[in-house]
């Protein structure tokens, strides 16, 4: 479980991102946060494994305090984060295989790491990664040649060979088509229910949080505005969190044409253009 208690983020500016944020996150739940630009979501996510620091506030992961960590202990408590990023951070020149086995540069000592000498054990789980997202056949491809689905794919994997037991998603399907985003999002989702993984996904597509996850959080100027089930998603709901607009197409429910997408996405990998 993660939970956050009383978390507040002040910069040095005096722009309050983040105020008594309280959240408790159980294990397996997939949750996401949404809320306009500058409400602090990315700060949230950030915080969490301390890539910022928080002002104030406590954060602990199952049996860790992760704001008293020293840097030393902040590296190896990491190992216990995966972070999916928006702009996918691969390594363009390396292969599929070896920008996946980079999430396990924490694991393994620095020599083997450089000659990229890797247990025979965290490459056949590379391999097995690879085959769950549809991507088994392009392990020596390079990064480079990747489409922008495939690359959020090796994302997923270099973030699950960690083993980590909380997953910290920062705007997955911010560069992809509705497609590729809804393959995505249904991928991650799936993904924590096989392995009863916790989930914060900071996600500006309402639609999307409302398919994918089992619990949103709305932020709004650093607070805490609404949390709740994605059916309690309303237009005043909706008109608290993002301000006035007319949001009743924004919450219709997407008629679901592609649950015949669905979980295959070793067909749809191999349909992406490069």
């Amino acid at each position: 479980m993660l939970r956050l208690d009383k978390l507040t983020k002040q910069y040095k500016t005096g722009d309050l991102a983040l105020k008594d944020i309280e959240l408790e996150i159980p294990d397996g739940q997939v949750m996401a946060l949404i809320g306009p630009s500058g409400a602090g979501k990315s700060t949230l996510i950030r915080c969490v494994n301390r890539l910022v620091e928080p002002t104030s506030g406590k954060i602990s992961l199952n049996d860790l305090e992760l704001t008293t960590l020293s840097q030393g202990q902040l590296r190896k408590a990491r190992r216990r984060m995966g972070m999916i990023f928006q702009e996918y951070a691969l390594v363009e020149r390396l292969t599929v295989m070896e920008n996946v086995l980079s999430g396990r540069l924490g694991y393994v000592g620095f020599w083997r790491s450089y000659f990229r000498k890797f247990p025979q054990s965290d490459i056949d789980e590379a391999f097995r990664l690879l085959e769950r997202v549809g991507l088994d056949h392009m392990a020596n491809k390079r990064a480079d040649e990747l489409s922008g689905g495939q690359r959020q794919r090796v994302g997923i994997c270099r973030a699950l060979i960690q083993n980590p037991e909380l997953l910290l998603v920062d705007e997955p399907t911010a560069s992809l088509d509705p497609k590729t985003s809804r393959q995505i999002m249904r991928l991650i989702r799936e993904l924590c229910h096989e392995r009863k993984l916790s989930a914060i996904i900071n996600i500006h597509d309402v639609l999307l949080a409302q398919m994918f996850s089992e619990r949103i959080v709305g932020l709004q100027l650093g607070e805490i505005v609404y949390d709740g089930p994605p059916d309690g998603m309303s237009p005043d709901v909706l008109t608290q969190i993002y301000g006035e607009e007319d949001w009743e197409a924004t919450i219709e429910k997407v008629d679901d044409e592609d649950e015949a997408e669905n979980v295959d996405v070793s067909a749809s990998a191999d349909a992406e253009p490069s």
